[in-house]
């Protein structure tokens, strides 16, 4: 047995595509064999060339079977495809709430001061609202150096981020202000430029950062959400014990988040303000807005199917290449 793992190993070295569905299988099933008995040999026996054999035949197997990546890339590469998407696809009804609570004082404002002149003044003096509209709202993303403004950005975003998660052990209500307030002042904005005839210039400007921004802003708050009410209905478990295992799942979440806001950054600082066309702008922020949705739910799910809610220290089934070729059951 020992000699065809040897034999197998070295000829899936060669190239495991070009072996037979049934050698294959049959190499997967003489590695667990193996490793079994190289466990049982090291509690068991203190011969040291049979172990040191075990060893070397086990631990060929495993690098052509399971790849040669390290532990820490193998978690980082975890973390994005699995952990994060996990933990904000099994957040989602918490995610609608926080996109609700954020959305919803954006619309009715933006809509109220796009059709009511009392409204607006009661928003601000005309003169103020000139200079808003013709000149502050753009010099915002150019005023300062693009390497410099998306550094501001990131850090902005990130606090911003912070404070939603963080004050959500507050019973929600932190957190929901938080949203709400970041969601009436984009409505302000939208409603002012509406009234002014202006609304291309606005949504030229806000939707190439603005749809990833805000969609990982939401989520930053559906993490704060879930932790507050881990408080307030903790189900079949301590409040300790609920809030604990929220908390992971939330820092799993306000950590991938990071990357998000790191490209919301970059694009606000490099894109937003640029000379292309304005359609080729806003094509870049809807793109990449639809692939990060469509990362979240693809991976979510998948993660889902796996067991896995995104925990930080949730243990992440390790399946092999050899299940990924046509044919292999990669029964375990």
């Amino acid at each position: 047995m020992w000699d065809r793992l040897g034999a197998l190993t070295a000829q899936a070295r060669r190239g495991m595509r070009s072996m037979p569905a049934a050698e294959l299988d049959e190499l997967l099933s003489l590695y667990q064999r193996c490793s079994s008995q190289l466990s049982h040999a090291r509690s068991e026996y203190r011969d040291i060339e049979l172990n040191s054999r075990l060893t070397m035949l086990v631990a060929e197997a495993r690098v052509v079977i399971y790849g040669t990546r390290s532990r820490s890339m193998r978690a980082f590469a975890q973390f994005f495809s699995l952990r994060f998407p996990a933990a904000v696809w099994h957040g989602r009804r918490s995610v609608v709430v926080a996109a609700l609570v954020t959305f919803l004082p954006a619309l009715v404002l933006g809509v109220w001061l796009s059709v009511s002149d009392r409204a607006l003044d009661v928003a601000a003096p005309e003169a103020l609202r000139s200079a808003y509209i013709n000149e502050d709202f753009e010099a915002y993303y150019s005023d300062a150096p693009a390497a410099e403004f998306s550094t501001q950005v990131l850090i902005n975003n990130i606090q911003v981020s912070f404070v939603a998660f963080a004050v959500g052990i507050l019973l929600c209500v932190p957190t929901a202000y938080v949203l709400a307030t970041n969601g009436a002042n984009v409505g302000m904005a939208a409603g002012l430029f509406h009234a002014a005839g202006e609304a291309p210039k606005f949504y030229g400007l806000i939707l190439p950062h603005g749809l990833l921004e805000l969609s990982a802003v939401v989520i930053a708050g559906a993490a704060g959400l879930s932790l507050g009410w881990a408080v307030i209905s903790p189900g079949d478990r301590t409040r300790v014990e609920a809030v604990a295992e929220q908390g992971s799942r939330s820092a799993v979440i306000v950590l991938g988040l990071m990357v998000a806001f790191t490209l919301a950054g970059l694009i606000e600082g490099f894109v937003t303000p640029s000379s292309l066309p304005t359609a080729m702008r806003v094509g870049i922020g809807v793109s990449v807005f639809v692939a990060f949705v469509a990362y979240i739910v693809s991976r979510g799910m998948a993660a889902e199917r796996l067991g896995l809610t995104g925990l930080l220290r949730e243990p992440v089934p390790e399946i092999p290449k050899l299940a990924k070729v046509p044919g292999i059951t990669g029964d375990q």
